[in-house]
């Protein structure tokens, strides 16, 4: 498959929580010994343009981030051999029901129903590994009606690139075309139909890699959250 076709063909949307100290400390949680895994399905993809659909009772906060797409199928891949697995990027925002997740997390269950809803992964168009001179120095913003709320770099994440590609395999097979996505700078926050969102991924120069915009709209039928 061409690695550009990752969001029609890739097979999982892995995620990591925590995977930026202060993004941990925002949201009072504690900074994470090894990195926190989630999976988010294919089908909360959405192409940059689009519309978040924020259901009923949601309260929605935006996370941006780096999304690395997998190269080819690994499994126990050494942190070493890590770069030969990535075949590109991609700008992501995680998109999370913050009051259903924590509910949910006071009651030690599952985050899957607040980060799994259809279009709550809006993702850029592909970008090239030969185009990122260092995936470690990126800078990452989002910005809401035209407000700076998200500007963090790459540099800033707990656990490195290859350090995720590794732990990762040694749980889950990576196949080739799935998304990894590294976790958030802090500054996340809420959403509201009506909102238009826009990010940017920026190298160390200053160039632009990618962009990616969508806005919100309250979803009709489906899901109703009603907090117990």
């Amino acid at each position: 498959m061409a690695a550009s076709a990752f969001a029609q063909q890739g097979k999982k949307i892995v995620a990591i929580g925590r995977n930026y100290g202060e993004h941990a400390k925002e949201l009072n949680n504690a900074i994470p010994k090894e990195p926190i895994i989630f999976l988010k399905p294919t089908t909360s993809y959405l192409p940059s343009g689009g519309n978040v659909e924020i259901p009923k009772g949601v309260l929605a906060h935006y996370e941006v981030e780096l999304g690395v797409v997998v190269s080819k199928r690994g499994r126990d891949i050494p942190e070493s051999e890590a770069e030969s697995y990535v075949a590109g990027y991609a700008l992501a925002v995680d998109m999370t029901a913050r009051n259903l997740q924590e509910e949910i997390k006071a009651k030690r269950l599952p985050w899957t129903v607040a980060k799994g809803f259809d279009t709550f992964t809006p993702i850029s168009s592909y970008i090239p590994k030969d185009s990122v001179a260092d995936a470690a120095n990126l800078g990452l913003t989002l910005k809401v009606n035209g407000a700076v709320k998200q500007d963090g770099n790459t540099k800033d994440m707990l656990f490195s690139i290859p350090r995720l590609i590794h732990h990762i395999s040694t749980i889950m097979t990576l196949e080739e075309g799935d998304l990894i996505l590294t976790g958030t700078p802090s500054g996340v926050g809420p959403v509201v139909p009506g909102d238009k969102v826009e990010c940017a991924l920026t190298d160390s120069t200053g160039k632009q890699l990618a962009t990616l915009d969508f806005n919100a709209v309250q979803r009709e039928g489906g899901y109703h959250y009603k907090p117990e």
